[in-house]
């Protein structure tokens, strides 16, 4: 199902069979590229103004111009207003625009994020024109994982791969169906540092006397490799070939799912990919067992199904400790309930083959099945534990049963968990409003509802965390606002990408219907 809609001159539309080349190809991946960077221009810069037919106008408040897009689920098809007309603007134009508007409205200059927003439009082109030449994966879940050529939707640059030739990532790309297997390399003895339960390690082959093994990342060592080049010289490091089997990279790129061990693996990457450079962080490994004990603690007291992936540990050298660790986290296993497909969240927003949305006669069972998974796991650990998962769209997974019904969900990624006290409780709790409802759920009701004209979602959503007996659910459901991160001011003037600031979004749980997942009313 096309999500977003097609140019009014062009018959191709994101979510279509892309053409490799030629003008086409083109417009397509302005279209993709140009909706994430829209959204966060109308969401965190521009304001409102009128309908206008088909379109939606808005002010931007840096040279007071007006902006229009299309008036549907996605923007589409900006255009500006100058000499008495309407004047189209490409995905370079819009860039351009972009920028002005923010060195106005903030003061500031920056380089740096507009070839960043250059950049993933041609990396969308190249994943595109790669998807001419790759088979789609027959297994949903890697379908569902894999199926993110808008990836994070209020981000402006989320596909930037750190300026390199498409030719250094590519094969890696999950968005091109990539498959590889993992570079092992032997790491001396005496110089292993280790914590948690990192024995999954030493299955996937084998290491020579006085070493141990250590997998990677091919992209991670092609990125580290002035780093290490005197270890492998010297001996600290060997190389010892490749897994014998393939791995598959999920939609973060470096977590890579070994199918035949059941496990995930995710690794240091020095790019900048969204707010943050991927590397594994020392002070985030470090807090890792701390971490990932709290929220398996809370899970095991849940009745029902709800499952937490955990983090069970990391291996790394001394020598290099963020750019060669490897952390370990759980596979499906036991978590996952016998006879369901794992999906990830994201994918149901971006859209796919097979995905249970585009399968679902009756959109109300759906979505009430849909919040009973999702809603009371996060609450609860915020309410009884004290643990913030970050239970946003690439970091959820929702199990569906054979009629595409959701019945459970399972959350991961120790990373992004904040703990209280280590974290205030107003601030813990609008780091989950932010994850669980705006960037969450809001895009889950727009895929509904996108494909179920009329439906409203917001009454049932209301009822889901009224059940909760938490001192903030009562302003939660009566605000009318909610927090949405910034996510392009934060780029602009360059604040650190584990930041988060807030701008006031209209609330759709405070009285619905709502018009469109993640836009302003329209007065």
């Amino acid at each position: 199902m096309d999500l977003m809609p097609p140019p009014a001159d062009d018959d191709s539309a994101p979510g279509a069979s892309a053409p490799g080349d030629g003008p086409a190809a083109g417009a397509l991946a302005d279209a993709y590229a140009a909706v994430p960077l829209l959204n966060c221009l109308l969401r965190e810069v521009a304001r409102p103004v009128r309908q206008e037919g088909g379109h939606r106008v808005y002010r931007l408040p840096g040279g007071d111009r007006l902006l229009r897009v299309r008036d549907t689920r996605r923007p589409a098809e900006p255009e500006i207003h100058g000499a008495g007309a309407w004047h189209r603007l490409g995905h370079t134009e819009l860039v351009k625009l972009v920028a002005e508007e923010l060195r106005r409205h903030t003061g500031t200059s920056n380089h740096e994020l507009p070839a960043e927003m250059l950049d993933s439009r041609e990396a969308v082109a190249a994943l595109l024109a790669a998807r001419t030449r790759a088979t789609p994966p027959d297994d949903l879940y890697r379908r569902s994982e894999q199926s993110l050529l808008t990836g994070h939707t209020h981000h402006p640059a989320p596909k930037a791969r750190g300026g390199g030739p498409a030719a250094g990532w590519l094969p890696y790309a999950p968005e091109a169906y990539a498959r590889f297997p993992m570079t092992l390399l032997g790491l001396r003895e005496d110089t292993v540092v280790e914590e948690g339960d990192t024995s999954a390690l030493d299955a996937l082959g084998t290491a020579p006397p006085g070493y141990r093994l250590l997998p990677a990342h091919p992209w991670q060592l092609d990125l580290a490799a002035p780093e290490l080049a005197a270890a492998f010289v010297d001996g600290r490091l060997i190389r010892l070939g490749t897994t014998g089997f393939d791995t598959w990279p999920t939609a973060a790129i470096r977590t890579l799912y070994a199918p035949r061990h059941d496990l995930f693996l995710k690794f240091s990457l020095d790019v900048r990919i969204t707010n943050d450079i991927r590397r594994l962080w020392r002070h985030d490994l470090l807090a890792l067992r701390r971490t990932d004990a709290a929220v398996c603690a809370a899970f095991a007291t849940f009745d029902g199904p709800p499952a937490w992936l955990g983090d069970r540990g990391y291996r790394t050298a001394d020598f290099a400790f963020e750019a060669l660790a490897v952390l370990v986290r759980d596979g499906f296993g036991d978590h996952l309930l016998p006879g369901t497909t794992p999906l990830l969240a994201a994918g149901l927003v971006e859209g796919f083959d097979g995905s249970p949305l585009d399968r679902a006669p009756e959109p109300a069972a759906w979505w009430e099945a849909y919040l009973a998974q999702v809603v009371p796991p996060a609450l609860t650990a915020f309410a009884g534990h004290g643990v913030v998962i970050e239970a946003h769209l690439q970091n959820t997974l929702v199990a569906v049963d054979a009629d595409g019904l959701p019945v459970q969900a399972l959350y991961r990624d120790a990373e992004g968990v904040k703990l209280l006290p280590d974290v205030t409780r107003q601030t813990g709790w609008e780091r989950l409003v932010y994850c669980l409802v705006v960037n969450h759920l809001v895009e889950i009701a727009g895929a509904l509802t996108e494909r179920h004209p009329g439906f409203d979602p917001w009454p049932a959503a209301r009822r889901a965390f009224a059940r909760h007996d938490l001192p903030e659910i009562p302003a939660l459901l009566t605000s009318p606002t909610l927090p949405a991160k910034t996510n392009l001011l934060l780029r602009w003037t360059g604040a650190d990408g584990a930041d988060a600031r807030y701008r006031p979004l209209p609330n759709p749980l405070a009285d619905g219907p709502w018009p469109l997942a993640g836009g302003p009313r329209m007065k």
